[in-house]
């Protein structure tokens, strides 16, 4: 009586931006992407990736990021209801069933929190639009102090004026995954990127983590 038990969908979500609709063939911008998804949440269970995009859920349209957490605020707990996400340019609806805690869906940070470019490592490095990028040895973990669970390649330099540096990557970020593919070396990195050029993408979808293993979606263009 008189307290408010608010939905729990366990995911961190962050907003579609055009480029990120296009790399996606969302066809337009619109819902929420998901950029983590909490292991014991009730989010996992129901199928929901990392990468996907909620545009309806219990038969309500998500038009950005900033409408799911009330949305999802306002269902009941302990309800299992329909959501619909975009996977892989095609929708699929799923069922999740709301738990509870307090808090709800986290926004992903921007990544735009001031940091002096790093000096640049002695292990060779691969460019690639904007960014130099190492493979992530133990070295490079001392260096940019990235947890150990955090998997992929490191990036070392943003050329300023670069898409990137506009996008806020920065030196000691890592690419988690390329075009929802995981990469864990540099040419993992570029064998990806020249693969999306020949299929025609004028853009690419990267999984960035910072040091402490929070993620984000950045879109860059491939030109």
């Amino acid at each position: 009586f008189g307290e408010t038990r608010r939905g729990w969908l366990g995911v961190r979500i962050q907003e579609v931006t055009d480029e990120i609709a296009e790399s996606l063939n969302l066809g337009a911008r619109r819902g929420a992407l998901i950029s983590g998804v909490e292991p014991n949440g009730p989010a996992g269970p129901s199928g929901m990736k990392t990468g996907d995009v909620i545009v309806r859920f219990d038969g309500r349209d998500v038009r950005n990021s900033r409408e799911l957490p009330r949305i999802v605020s306002e269902t009941a707990v302990g309800k299992a209801v329909p959501v619909i996400v975009v996977r892989g340019g095609r929708e699929e609806t799923l069922t999740v069933t709301l738990g509870r805690r307090e808090g709800n869906i986290q926004q992903a940070s921007t990544g735009r929190q001031p940091q002096g470019q790093a000096p640049r490592p002695q292990n060779p490095t691969v460019s690639a639009l904007g960014l130099q990028l190492s493979g992530l040895t133990q070295e490079m973990r001392e260096r940019f102090r990235v947890r150990d669970d955090v998997r992929g390649v490191v990036v070392t330099q943003v050329d300023p004026g670069s898409r990137a540096a506009e996008r806020a990557i920065q030196a000691g970020n890592v690419i988690l995954e390329v075009q929802n593919e995981p990469v864990n070396s540099p040419a993992d990195v570029t064998r990806r990127i020249e693969a999306l050029r020949k299929e025609g993408r004028s853009s690419a979808l990267f999984l960035v983590a910072n040091s402490e293993g929070d993620r984000r979606f950045v879109a860059l263009t491939l030109r």
